[in-house]
């Protein structure tokens, strides 16, 4: 039985003792005297309560003030952190999809340090547009007659229908009613900008006398969508956006093109398969073309709306466009992610997400080669290390099926016996490293994807912190 005299409680230190201490001392100095304060008396309680429960305690005084400091570190530390994606997705919706060029980090510090001529017209001393900054380069490297931007892709669809189609239909072929990730669905989008959605065709098959027979007084606009994360195939029928373009012609009605990921060029250049280009579908005949920012651009989040003048003045004047506009930062960024476009031949070297698509398997397999060993020494006996070959793919919705060969690490049980526990210890231990790290799990396999790992001496450099528990896997 605990007595008051003898309980364990009565052998902690005060408050003031303990911020007295060296590590509480220095603790002040990095996070401030309050947020110390706060956590030392945090720890005390903790303290107080386990000895209270019955526990044995007689910490030093030192000790307490090292957890506090620990507590404090813990609490410090961002929500946002960076990691190493060897997931081998390059762009991966979940990890911040495309990593920007060089040049656009360098803009967006600058329009952080510096006042920039956001709204403001240089040469005749007025008041300008933002769009200004971007709409003469999308407009050159696309062939549209105009352009704006907004904030994401799923925010250009809301403000284009609710600028051609608020209160009237929109038509779309069933195959096209997209779901993507994070529950984003083509018809609530729809709902929510005022247009009633008009459904034609069947999920596998769609023809233009589906369009046609559609077409009535309450007709706002057609939209084609691209379908991002999945394929129809097998006995299908699609409507391609040249023929779509010179129906609505005939019958009046603006035609948009929803790509998706988007992107500036043919990507059957670099070794890739080959998706429709935005000056692919300008030239097809659409009358507004809306793509991604960050994705196979490769830039900062952002959603770009081309095409018709009219069209996209229309939809500038809409006073959702404030609500979606881009801030200096992002904006300063894409500029200057556009700006590469200039030189194609330069891209797989200056922009990151091309140049992670390109690198050859052979080299992916060699960098694998040289991080073995000290894996091996970092994972220990209960694992096996080696290297593997596998695939990557592009992520975020586009070319689905497109997996491109890599190579990569792959990390097993040394027994067959609790590999799923082993492989899950491997993973937590990975995330809890300095600057986690985040795989994939296959077929009893942890795969680490070399593909999308940017700095191979800062991912070595931290392996020696690896600490994997295996208590849980016994």
């Amino acid at each position: 039985m605990i007595t008051p005299a003898s309980a364990p409680r009565y052998r902690l230190p005060s408050l003031d003792t303990l911020l007295r201490q060296e590590a509480c001392v220095a603790a002040a100095a990095r996070f401030g005297r309050q947020a110390t304060v706060e956590a030392a008396r945090q720890t005390l309680d903790r303290s107080r309560t386990l000895a209270l429960a019955g526990h044995e305690i007689a910490p030093l005084d030192a000790e307490l003030a090292a957890e506090i400091a620990a507590r404090l570190e813990a609490s410090g530390q961002r929500n946002l952190r960076r990691v190493f994606n060897l997931t081998g997705t390059v762009l991966h919706t979940n990890l911040g999809r495309a990593l920007l060029p060089e040049e656009a980090i360098a803009a967006a510090v600058e329009a952080m340090r510096s006042p920039v001529a956001l709204e403001f017209d240089l040469d005749t001393g007025g008041r300008g547009e933002r769009d200004d900054a971007i709409s003469g380069l999308v407009c050159t490297l696309t062939g549209a007659d105009d352009a704006i931007v907004v904030n994401n892709a799923a925010a250009a669809v809301l403000l284009v229908l609710n600028t051609l189609a608020a209160g009237k239909e929109s038509i779309v072929s069933r195959g096209e009613l997209i779901e993507i990730g994070g529950a984003f669905r083509m018809p609530d989008i729809m709902a929510r900008a005022g247009t009633r959605l008009v459904e034609v065709g069947t999920t596998n098959r769609t023809h233009l006398r589906d369009y046609e027979g559609a077409i009535g007084a309450a007709t706002g606009c057609v939209l084609k969508v691209h379908t991002s994360n999945y394929l129809i195939q097998g006995f299908t029928k699609e409507v391609t956006a040249r023929e779509l373009s010179v129906l609505t012609r005939q019958r009046g009605l603006p035609l948009v093109d929803d790509l998706g990921s988007g992107t500036l060029v043919d990507l059957s250049s670099y070794g890739l398969r080959r998706e429709r280009t935005v000056s692919d579908a300008v030239t097809d005949g659409a009358d507004l073309v809306l793509f991604s920012g960050d994705k196979l651009l490769g830039g900062p989040q952002a959603g770009l709306i081309v095409g018709r003048k009219d069209l996209v003045r229309a939809c500038a004047r809409n006073p959702m466009k404030r609500a979606m506009r881009l801030d200096k930062i992002r904006l300063a960024a894409l500029e200057a992610t556009l700006r590469l476009y200039r030189d194609p031949d330069t891209l797989t070297k200056r922009l990151p997400t091309l140049a992670m698509l390109t690198v050859p398997a052979a080299t992916l397999r060699s960098m694998a080669s040289r991080l073995v060993a000290p894996l091996q020494a970092a994972f220990g006996a209960a694992f096996k290390v080696g290297v593997c070959e596998c695939t990557s793919q592009i992520g975020s919705g586009a070319l689905p099926l497109e997996a491109i060969p890599s190579a990569g690490i792959a990390v097993s049980g040394s027994a067959k016996k609790s590999s799923g526990r082993l492989l899950s210890a491997a993973s937590k231990g990975l995330r809890a490293l300095p600057i986690p790290v985040i795989g994939r799990i296959a077929n009893d396999t942890l795969i680490l994807d070399m593909r999308t790992l940017d700095d191979e001496g800062g991912f070595r450099d931290q392996l020696a912190a690896l600490k994997i528990d295996l208590s849980a896997t016994a």
